[in-house]
Formats: structure tokens, C-alpha cells, sequence
């Protein structure tokens, strides 16, 4: 009974983290935490986002640190930041949190670190509306992993979402239907220093500020260090 309590107790901690404001600092060691997330998963030999993955993405979403709770019943909680693909590279970044649930044989917490490939427009849509379900709203789907993936066109034409984890080093597809996904105006606020929407951000209307360039620069890298692994 005391470890149930104390793992709803973090459980509650991580959902009430989600809803508290966040300062500009925070959201730039947030862009940082993403930064090397992808580095490094891109740097696992035969384990990254294969490149042609890359290649059909739409927009890169990542969340260092998402905590995942669990007795029975589990959820994660987090926050996230993406970028989507403009005709002039890629966008100024967007802030999102992301809770859900699930259920089955679980216990245990540990964080793990989330990426997100957003396929076609459609995709971008979502992530522009700024609140959607994974797996009602949107189709998502564990993404293939290893250097190649086009022996199985089936991520390419049915899924808008391909989801990835990595915990404990270990990195590969990810199942995560029923998570909400939602803009984070706090941080959203705290990083721009006024409104902005997410349809302007996403579609090259606002300028990546200096303090976004190394999560861009990593997502734009992304693709060469999965060119270089083959």
C-alpha cells in the first residue's frame, strides 16, 4: 500500500508539473534536453530513426525526460518541443505537453526520453491545432528502427504518427495510443515573450530565435548522422 501511494504520488507531481508555468530558462534547457536526445539516439549504431523515416518527416517533436508512472494502471506526463519543415528549412520551435493513461501489468516510474516523426501535412495540422488524441484523433504507431525502413511501406501510408522511446538506453518503437498532446501556453509565453500561434510558428512566420538554434541544428543533423551509420 505505501508504494502504491508513493507511486501516485509522483504520478500526481508529474501531472501537476505539466500545468505549472515554466520561465525562459526552462524552456531553453528544455530545447537543449531535446537537442541531445536526438544526438544520441541518432548516434546508436543499427538502433536510430532509419533515414528515410527522416527523410518523410513532416515535423520532429521530442520529450526529454517524459515521466512514466505505473501499478496496474499507469500514464505519462511531459513536455515536448517541434519543429515542423518550411519551404525556407525548418520552423522556429513549438512548446506542447503531453498526459495520458494506459493499463496492463505495470509498476514502476522512470523517465524516458519520447521523439515523434509527424507524417504529411495532416500531421502538421495537428501539432498547428494544438490539442489532439494519439490513436483517436491521430494515427499513431510505433516506428520502425535501424539504418533502413522500406521493406515495410505500411508506417509511410497509414500512420500520421510514428513514436519512439528510449529508457534505460535501451531505444525502439513506441505504442503510446490515448496520450493528449496540447500546446503549452506557459512556455509558449515564457519563450516568445508574447502571443504567438502555433500556425504562424509552424509555418515559418516567426523567426527561430538565437536560443532554438541547437535544437534545430540537431534535428537538421539528424539526417546526415543517419546517412553517415550506413
Amino acid at each position: 500500500m505505501k508504494k502504491f501511494m508513493t507511486l501516485m504520488a509522483l504520478f500526481s507531481l508529474g501531472a501537476a508539473t505539466v500545468a505549472w508555468s515554466e520561465t525562459r530558462e526552462e524552456t531553453q534547457n528544455r530545447l537543449d534536453n531535446a537537442a541531445t536526445v536526438l544526438h544520441e539516439v541518432m548516434a546508436t549504431p543499427d538502433k536510430g530513426i532509419p533515414e528515410e523515416v527522416l527523410d518523410h518527416a513532416k515535423c520532429v517533436a521530442v520529450v526529454p525526460r517524459m515521466i512514466k508512472a505505473g501499478l496496474v494502471f499507469g500514464g505519462e506526463n511531459g513536455r515536448g518541443v517541434a519543429t515542423c519543415r518550411t519551404e525556407h528549412g525548418w520552423s522556429a520551435p513549438v512548446f506542447f505537453a503531453i498526459t495520458g493513461g494506459s493499463w496492463g501489468l505495470q509498476i514502476g516510474v522512470e523517465g524516458v526520453d519520447l521523439v515523434m516523426i509527424f507524417q504529411g501535412d495532416k500531421g502538421m495540422q495537428r501539432l498547428e491545432n494544438a490539442k489532439f488524441q494519439l490513436g483517436a484523433d491521430a494515427s499513431a504507431a510505433a516506428g520502425p528502427v535501424g539504418r533502413h525502413a522500406t521493406a515495410d511501406t505500411d508506417w509511410k501510408l497509414n500512420t500520421e504518427i510514428l513514436t519512439y522511446s528510449r529508457a534505460k538506453g535501451a531505444f525502439a518503437g513506441l505504442t503510446l495510443t490515448g496520450a493528449d498532446v496540447r500546446r503549452d501556453d506557459s512556455s509558449m509565453d515564457a519563450f516568445y515573450g508574447h502571443d504567438v500561434s502555433s500556425h504562424r510558428v509552424l509555418r515559418g512566420e516567426v523567426e527561430t530565435p538565437a536560443a532554438a538554434k541547437r535544437f534545430i541544428n540537431a534535428v537538421k543533423e539528424a539526417k546526415v548522422q543517419a546517412h553517415a551509420a550506413n
